[in-house]
């Protein structure tokens, strides 16, 4: 599977840096990424959504090391391209 399409929605507030959507294949888009700035610098953090009792679970996520570090990586790199247009 090979991410085709990437496209950053930036954002002006202190943690939360920019929101991301990436397409694999081009036939398969996961909207709601975020950049945000962590104590140990900018990481990307998968779609989630709030639960009743105030806790966030994922709602897509890579199974696999190698694909996390692949989707944070193209996302990462479009981030920094945005941000210096």
């Amino acid at each position: 599977m090979e991410i085709t399409d990437v496209r950053i929605f930036p954002r002006g507030e202190a943690k939360l840096k920019a929101f991301a959507s990436i397409t694999f294949d081009d036939s398969f888009r996961v909207k709601g990424l975020r950049v945000v700035e962590g104590s140990n610098g900018l990481f990307v953090a998968m779609p989630s959504r709030k639960l009743p009792d105030g806790t966030f679970e994922d709602i897509a996520h890579p199974l696999t090391r190698e694909a996390k570090a692949l989707i944070e990586k193209r996302v990462l790199a479009e981030y920094k391209k945005a941000i210096k247009e």
